[in-house]
């Protein structure tokens, strides 16, 4: 497998088609020397106080802020283009992250410069893995997972079907506690329950809350602030 798009993460196991690994590693943005296309995001220095942090900012806030003024695609538009770019699929699993190189379309954006990386599952189960440029809104890569069996796509299609809650209501169900930017959505496991996991960031401290919505009935099973 092509390891240019990595997986996404997910909380406990599933497919080895879904296992996940890529995080927020975003640091600072700036210009990219006057070229064209987004501007390419550099490491921050120590950052000054935004509004109710009560002090300078941490690495992990300054990440979350550069990622997050950098990019101008919000996350339900960058996934309608991901599923868009696969006939009949669904959404698993979308992430906010840094551009790393592996775009197959043409311009391709500058290193550092945000993405959307998703995972979208065809009508067959077949996953898809889907960058699209997060300041454009373009397809950067449309790649189709060659390491699954019928029993990974069996059970991915019967997960989807038991996700009665769409993304779009689970993020409205967090947004709807915390105000901010959404950064994350993922469809996974955690204590034998189908949750979709949302990530929202705080602009005002830069804080992220991390919920975990059951897939099936909405209710909000876990809320945790992370302010560091």
């Amino acid at each position: 497998m092509n390891e240019s798009i990595r997986p996404l993460r997910v909380r406990t196991a599933l497919p080895a088609c879904l296992l996940a690994c890529s995080a927020l590693l975003v640091t600072g943005c700036g210009s990219d020397g006057g070229t064209k296309g987004p501007a390419a995001v550099a490491s921050p220095a120590a950052s000054p106080n935004p509004t109710g942090t009560g002090g300078r900012l941490t690495d992990d806030q300054a990440q979350r802020m550069a990622l997050v003024q950098a990019v101008k695609v919000p996350w339900d538009k960058a996934a309608a283009t991901a599923t868009g770019a696969v006939a009949g699929s669904e959404l698993i699993a979308i992430e906010l992250r840094r551009y790393k190189g592996g775009a197959t379309a043409s311009p391709a954006p500058s290193p550092g410069s945000p993405e959307w990386a998703a995972e979208v599952a065809g009508q067959n189960g077949t996953v898809h893995r889907v960058l699209v440029d997060g300041v454009s809104g373009s397809v950067l890569r449309n790649q189709a997972e060659t390491d699954q069996d019928a029993d990974d796509m069996r059970e991915l299609t019967d997960r989807l079907a038991k996700a009665q809650v769409t993304p779009e209501q689970a993020v409205k169900t967090a947004t709807g506690r915390k105000q901010g930017t959404v950064t994350e959505v993922h469809l996974g496991s955690e204590d034998n329950t189908l949750v979709w996991s949302v990530d929202v960031v705080n602009e005002q401290d830069w804080s992220e809350t991390a919920f975990d919505i059951d897939a099936a009935s909405g209710e909000v099973l876990r809320e945790q602030v992370d302010k560091d």
